[in-house]
């Protein structure tokens, strides 16, 4: 499974957008990356959004703990009806 995140998620197993050196253009490459990156973030970024209007990732934001549990349990749910 791919795991797409921020730039504030540097130095993770995550997958992030490439960032221009000062002064250097961002290889071709690099630049076809993040444009891929840019086209499912905001994506993401309305599910998100949606899940946490739902009570149970609301109380798993208030206590700390647990809110990545319940993420990974709604997009297998997804996943599988999206399989179905």
């Amino acid at each position: 499974m791919t795991v797409l995140g921020d730039g504030t998620y540097l130095n993770t197993s995550l997958i992030v957008p490439h960032r221009k050196c000062p002064g250097r253009p961002l290889l071709r490459g690099a630049e076809e990356h993040n444009a891929e990156h840019r086209k499912v973030r905001p994506c993401v970024e309305h599910v998100i959004g949606r899940m946490k209007n739902y009570k149970i990732l609301r109380e798993c934001r208030q206590r700390g703990d647990g809110l990545h549990h319940a993420v990974q349990a709604v997009a297998r749910m997804h996943n599988l009806a999206l399989a179905a």
